[in-house]
This record gives C-alpha cells, structure tokens and sequence, in this order.
C-alpha cells in the first residue's frame, strides 16, 4: 500500500430539503473527499464528515484539512503500510480527531480492497449481501407535514422511522404519528437537547413503543443517561458521546445504554468501528450505522460496515436521492422496500462521477511524498 500522492477536494453539494435538528438546520454540506493513489495507479476514496461548524462536534471541515495537511498525511508518507489496520497503529499517539483520521482510513480501506480485488465488505469482513435501511426525518413545521413525510417513508418501505425532537417539539409530535402508523418500527433523536431535569417528560415517551430514545442527554456524558436509563422504559442509543471501545465499555457497564450507534467518522475510522462493534457483540448490546449526511462515498463505506453481523437494526444509510438531486458516484445508492445490495465489486462498489464531483469541488490540494515530514509540507501543492 505505498502511496504516491493523496488528494483532498473541498466540496459543497445543496441538500433537497432542509435538514434541522435540535441545533442547528442544514441547507447544504462542505466535506472532504480524500484520494489516496498508490504505486499502482489504483485510486481508494474516503470521506471526512466534519462539518463546516462545530455544533455536532468540535471537528470541522476546515481543521480536518488542515489536521490531513500537517500532521497525518506526512505520517502515512513516512512508512509502508501492509494493511489498513495498521493506519490506526500508526495514529494511535494523535487525540481525537477521530474524523480526519476516518478520512484518510477510509480511502486507505477502499485502496486496499481494490488492490487485492474484494469487495470493500468482503476485506472488513462482513458476512451480509444485504442490508436493512431506515431513514431520519428532520424536525417539521408542523405535526401533519410529519405525518405526511413519515406515510412517505413508510410507502417507500424504509424499515425503520427515525424522527428528531426536542424541547416542545415532542410528546405531541410523537403521539400525533404513532396515532397514524400504530405499528411502525420508530424512533426519535434528541442530539443532547434534554437534561436530567426532563425526567418526567422523558417517561411520557414510554407509552409510543418506541425502538429507542437517542442521545437524549449532553453530548460527553454517560453517567446521567444511565441514571434516566433506570427511570424509563424506552432503550437509550448513545451516539455523540461514544469516541471508542472505552467509552463504550464504560457506558454498557455503567447501564448507561441498550444499544449504540456506529458512525465511522465519529469513532475514527473502519478498524475502530469494527472493535468497537465486536465489543458490543460480546456485551450483547446491538448497534446500527448512524448517518451524518454523506455523499455517496462516506454510503458506500457505511453499507460496508453494516454488513458486520451485529449491526442487526436498520441504518441511515438510504438512498443518495433522499439527499441529493445528484450524487458524486455512479451508480447511486437505491433500495428495494427497504433493503440495500451490498456491492460486490472491488472496492467500494461504485464509480466516481468526475464531472460531478469536479461540479462540487471548491479547492483541490495534492500531497506528494518526499524524503522527510519538512521536505514534503514544503512540497505540498494547491492545485486549483
């Protein structure tokens, strides 16, 4: 896996809908998309899911480029990597930034797969052909455009209806759909929006049935969720405050928890993913494939990941048309009644759209080996 060059494009793509949540609302996403090029001529993409603000978390597009340039590229540069596994070896000594290292982990993992002619899932070593999606659903203007857009996913065949709330925008939001779609797989996100003093409106979400209850609490805690864990029913799923393996560990033995959601970005890439998922495995907690309004890169490798047996709840992982009126790869990813193909090409089963993607490219920075860290910062080249 020696590499000859690795490329990082600054894109923009415009959202279809807006996207809100508890903190802020999306109208479109900067990201960052890495080409890691080896001695072969072999290209592996990855994706950073860094936002252009750090409202979800303190990473943002911009640090992500600049952690890329200044530090973790010229690490890759200095030594031969065998396997994408070692990429987390090599920055073990580096603190968070857990999204640029998925970055740049990501396009390793891709690369390798190519090279050895897998399937990116068959390298991870998934076992799935297909896998279940569901689908999240902003925050609404009101109750029936709710309703209306959740009777639209359920017609579509998603498997599972995630919906966003917070504070006044709930019970009665969640009683209004349950009332139309009694047996629908459901569930809501908070993204931290409530406190422990919200207990009792909390309870109240026991009555809908619900799959689980996401991040209700603040985003770096797990000892006051499980303290709500014990004063209700309904599972909590935590997201923004699981960085790693021990984290997990300490939330699941905390009783913080019944189940996680696994965003590579947010855990720092494929291999911790992977042990953080086998973790859970082992502590019979189930986990699914969180989304962070990817491209179709950063969906291809979240179907990849979900083909791991204990990903056994329907991701975000739907379709690119949900999100964008054009993807940046060929062929985008599509479902039938709920249910995605795993790609069996090598790699991660899908093609760039280069007219595309160089539509939605604001800057392209290339960085080329060269025979020391200082030698190559000084070597890096702003291509346009």
């Amino acid at each position: 896996m020696q590499l000859t060059k690795v490329v990082a494009r600054r894109i923009r793509m415009d959202l279809k809908h807006p996207f809100q949540t508890s903190f802020s609302t999306q109208t479109d996403r900067e990201v960052l998309v890495l080409e890691a090029h080896g001695d072969d001529g072999t290209i592996g993409y990855g994706e950073s899911v860094a936002g252009r603000d750090p409202f979800y978390s303190e990473e943002t597009v911009s640090t992500t480029a600049v952690m890329l340039k200044e530090l973790l590229v010229p690490m890759l540069f200095e030594t031969t990597l065998d396997h994408p596994d070692e990429v987390s070896q090599l920055f073990k000594s580096v603190r968070r930034n857990n999204m640029a290292i998925s970055a740049i982990e990501g396009a390793m993992w891709d690369l390798f797969a190519k090279q050895r002619g897998e399937s990116l899932s068959h390298a991870y070593g998934g076992t799935k052909t297909q896998v279940e999606v569901g689908v999240s659903i902003g925050l609404q203007p009101t109750d029936n455009v709710l309703v209306e857009k959740v009777a639209a996913a359920v017609d579509a065949g998603f498997k599972r209806i995630k919906m966003k709330v917070k504070p006044g925008r709930d019970v009665e939001m969640i009683r209004a759909v349950r009332r139309e779609f009694a047996d629908v797989m459901l569930m809501v996100d908070a993204n931290s929006a409530y406190t422990l003093n919200d207990t009792g409106l909390l309870r109240q979400f026991d009555e809908f049935n619900l799959m689980m209850i996401e991040q209700p609490l603040a985003h770096d805690d797990i000892v006051d969720h499980a303290v709500l864990q014990k004063a209700i029913e309904t599972p909590i799923c935590l997201d923004e405050s699981i960085h790693s393996t021990e984290d997990a560990r300490k939330a699941i033995g905390l009783g913080a928890c019944q189940i996680i959601n696994i965003k590579t970005g947010r855990v720092g890439g494929l291999t911790a993913a992977k042990a953080l998922h086998d973790l859970c495995a082992d502590s019979g907690i189930p986990v699914w494939c969180g989304g962070m309004l990817e491209t179709g890169i950063g969906r291809a490798h979240n179907i990849a990941m979900s083909t791991l047996p204990n990903f056994v709840l329907p991701g975000d992982t739907a379709p690119s048309a949900n999100y964008w009126a054009e993807d940046i790869i060929v062929p985008e990813v599509t479902m039938n009644r709920g249910v995605i193909d795993v790609p069996d090409r090598p790699g991660m089963g899908f093609d760039i759209n280069h007219d595309v993607l160089d539509q939605f490219t604001l800057s392209t920075e290339a960085w080329i080996p060269s025979g020391a860290a200082a030698d190559h910062k000084k070597e890096s080249t702003y291509v346009s």
